[in-house]
């Protein structure tokens, strides 16, 4: 892929299943409450951690271009 993305996890959304950490083990930690967290929220894209955020059941997972701030996922409609 070759682009660096920007991770984010909405909290006030985030239900704490766990599947992002089941997708990307490397790229999500749940803290102590069960709340999602990415491990390095700039990082070189990666098929892995996209799947994750597609994965997410309530989809509090967004990702974004570091450059520019494009939408990676949730892609825009």
């Amino acid at each position: 892929m070759g682009d660096r993305w920007h991770m984010e996890v909405d909290r006030g959304v985030c239900i704490g299943s766990g599947m992002c950490v089941n997708h990307a083990p490397d790229g999500f930690r749940l803290d102590t409450a069960r709340q999602s967290h990415p491990v390095a929220p700039e990082t070189d894209a990666n098929e892995k951690l996209l799947e994750a955020a597609e994965g997410c059941p309530v989809e509090a997972i967004t990702i974004t271009l570091l450059a520019g701030g494009d939408p990676v996922f949730p892609p825009e409609d």
